[in-house]
């Protein structure tokens, strides 16, 4: 059966209608209206998150654990019709929003199966040392503990794994704090339909209603509302550099500052040493254009530059990528501010003599073609714009007199998500040389491979040294996420019987 919103927020377990509307913006099929949030309706999610905490929070893993799974099974419950909104809201293919679906859940689970280990409380204990001198020594044990409701904003990207029940969501409710989840206006049917599942969690596993709220819409005040609410302990976010850095400043001043985990964005940059482009340059060219026009390039992960070495091996690259990637025909953006913002960075690249088209095309409406520019490093370094992102499926081109110079340009990139090399055996001195470079640019590093691929494990970091994130000790995909939601709290002489259950 179609799925048909109702155009509500949900609140602590009431679905509420407000008196302003917006209606969604469909790239095909039909629109529906929603209601507009308020700050009257932030204050009483907030407020109701908090009330919850006092219950949630003191739930143990195994309870915590099986709300985790009841969500991913409500969401499969709702497979068909997760998809179909999706796909009509987003205009992303069916088969990426059946796998971005599986990826949600498979977080979820993955989550609750990594509390019930118990792993993640870094519990430690000092023994009490009564004999000591001069001075005994108490008894002291350390957990961590969650830190109480947490705001998330879903992603206009991913509809699912970064939004309503996505990665911020699952990591803050597995470290046993409530979530209030400001929508994305580009896809609030499909946060309706999430919202729906997460609601019906609840009701199977007897948790305080106040444990999830969804607020629809809203302008600007609604959002700073949100993350300036006294009862709000920190915030999840991913987006724009300008829109997060705008919230993360409004943390910052808040009379008690609190943490700020924005993801904001990246370049991606590829390093392609000699041997790697000597010997398979035109395979690499082509895997690049594949990975920087995967769903239309709106991966924050999207690897928009690629450097490489003058001469007739770069050249050779340069051609197999120009070729991939006018064999791709015009793709759908996610929203038409998404597709105005991207014919915009076109331009930025267009107006500079500093810059040399070798794939140029042009975009209307809600389409995006695919461009590609070259430039020297000399040009990058003293052009900051020419390293802002640039949100779809758009690549760069840096070509260096040599390694020395590669390494003096790698020296100048700021903080990224992701960074690769593409080396062969020949390649591994410089190589060497290079990755300190890279690993203190980025949160992952890549040998020989695209980094639009983000794997939901335990090891993965998606995260990195500002702009590309705002805490670049933390990572918003992998088990390192639920961290962020926690803080260490020592407890001393605390008798066994009032103890926190998790370190009696």
């Amino acid at each position: 059966m179609p799925f048909t919103p109702h155009g509500k927020h949900l609140i602590a377990g009431d679905w509420v209608s407000g008196a302003a509307m917006f209606p969604s913006e469909p790239a095909h099929g039909p629109s529906h209206y929603f209601s507009v949030g308020t700050v009257d309706l932030v204050n009483r999610a907030c407020e109701a998150a908090e009330e919850a905490f006092w219950t949630y929070g003191y739930t143990s893993r195994e309870d915590r654990a099986a709300f985790l799974d009841a969500i991913a099974d409500e969401m499969e419950a709702r497979a068909d019709q997760i998809t179909e909104i999706g796909t009509q809201e987003t205009g992303l293919p069916e088969a990426r929003l059946q796998g971005e679906r599986g990826r949600t859940t498979g977080q979820l689970r993955l989550f609750a199966e990594h509390i019930r280990k118990g792993d993640y409380l870094d519990r430690r204990h000092d023994e009490a040392l009564p004999e000591r001198q001069p001075l005994p020594r108490p008894d002291l044990r350390m957990i961590q503990r969650p830190i109480g409701p947490v705001a998330v904003f879903g992603a206009s990207n991913f509809p699912l794994a970064f939004s309503t029940a996505g990665g911020d969501t699952a990591a803050a409710l597995a470290a046993g704090c409530p979530v209030v989840v400001k929508g994305h206006s580009a896809h609030p049917g499909t946060g309706e339909i999430v919202a729906e599942a997460i609601h019906a969690a609840i009701a199977k596993t007897g948790m305080p209603a106040g444990v999830f709220s969804l607020i629809q819409g809203g302008n600007r005040q609604v959002g700073q509302a949100l993350v300036q609410h006294p009862r709000i302990k920190a915030v999840g976010f991913t987006g724009s550099l300008g829109g997060g850095r705008a919230l993360f400043d409004l943390c910052a001043q808040r009379p008690e500052p609190i943490p700020f985990f924005g993801e904001l964005g990246s370049v991606n940059p590829m390093f392609l040493l000699p041997e790697a482009v000597a010997n398979r340059g035109a395979e690499i060219g082509k895997g690049w254009a594949g990975s920087l026009t995967m769903g239309a390039g709106q991966f924050c992960t999207n690897p928009g530059i690629a450097v490489v070495e003058t001469g007739a091996a770069g050249d050779a690259f340069v051609q197999a990528a120009a070729d991939a990637l006018r064999e791709i025909g015009p793709q759908v953006m996610l929203t038409d501010g998404i597709a105005k913002a991207y014919r915009d960075g076109q331009d930025r690249f267009e107006s500079r003599n500093s810059v040399r088209p070798i794939v140029s095309t042009t975009s209307e409406g809600r389409e995006a073609n695919p461009n590609l520019y070259e430039t020297d490093a000399q040009s990058y370094l003293q052009d900051h714009a020419l390293g802002e992102e640039v949100f779809g499926p758009l690549g760069l081109v840096i070509r260096v007199s040599g390694t020395d110079e590669m390494l003096t340009l790698a020296k100048g990139f700021e903080g990224q998500l992701s960074t690769t090399i593409h080396m062969d055996a020949g390649d591994a001195a410089t190589a060497k040389k290079l990755l300190p470079v890279l690993e203190r640019m980025a949160g992952r590093v890549l040998a020989n491979g695209f980094s639009t691929g983000v794997e939901v494990v335990d090891s993965m970091v998606h995260g990195g040294p500002y702009p590309a994130s705002t805490n670049f000790g933390a990572t918003s995909v992998g088990t390192l996420s639920i961290r962020r939601f926690l803080r260490p709290v020592c407890f001393q002489n605390i008798p066994e019987g009032v103890m926190p259950k998790d370190l009696a």
